[in-house]
């Protein structure tokens, strides 16, 4: 599958969920995602420019995931684009053990809690980072990317084709503070190299 996508941080998250509501989007999942990316102890997925990921979806009591994997970004037209193929994964925890027997470590934990919708043929999530700017990534063909973003109302220009460590180090730059994408991170009890994310 090709993942085509846009990044933008957001100014007013409840202006703008509103916004995708009343132009009929669709709540998919709200609730705290949590990915864990992993590779070799040596770093082989990074030197390829890949990545594996677990990823899980928590809301209340129900729990689901996937596990994926990620191609090398390349960049078309103005948009972020990578091959991803991803599977569901019935127990994480499973999943994880396995992962780690095969010889696969954690190398960063992203945690944030999301609004996840569908509206005008994308997908437009939105990110909330345990200290950094809120984001909203919109995902799909280019010409329904363009479509959800005119429902956001967000300027054209605020989206990029960036990846997430562009936008943590717009935010240091910003505010002079050591952002945290993940739980870990904001209890400074872990440190993660932000190429990672």
């Amino acid at each position: 599958m090709r993942e085509v996508e846009l990044k933008a941080v957001v100014d007013d998250w409840d202006s703008r969920c509103r916004r995708v509501r009343d132009a009929g989007g669709t709540l998919v999942f709200a609730g705290h995602l949590e990915d864990r990316r992993l590779d070799t102890p040596a770093r082989e997925f990074a030197r390829r420019e890949e990545v594996m990921r677990l990823r899980i979806y928590r809301a209340g009591t129900a729990t689901r995931a996937e596990l994926g994997w990620k191609g090398p970004t390349t960049y078309a037209s103005g948009y972020k684009v990578r091959e991803e193929i991803q599977t569901a994964v019935p127990e994480p925890h499973v999943m994880a053990q396995i992962l780690e027997r095969i010889g696969l470590v954690v190398t960063r934990v992203i945690d944030r809690e999301i609004a996840q919708y569908e509206v005008a043929g994308a997908t437009v999530r939105f990110e909330r980072y345990p200290r950094m700017d809120d984001l909203v990534e919109v995902e799909g063909s280019p010409e329904n990317i363009e479509r959800a973003i005119a429902v956001l109302g967000i300027a054209r220009e605020a989206f990029t084709p960036e990846r997430l460590p562009h936008f943590v180090r717009r935010y240091q730059e910003r505010t002079g503070e050591q952002a945290a994408l993940c739980d870990e991170e904001l209890d400074g009890i872990m440190r993660y190299d932000l190429e990672d994310a």
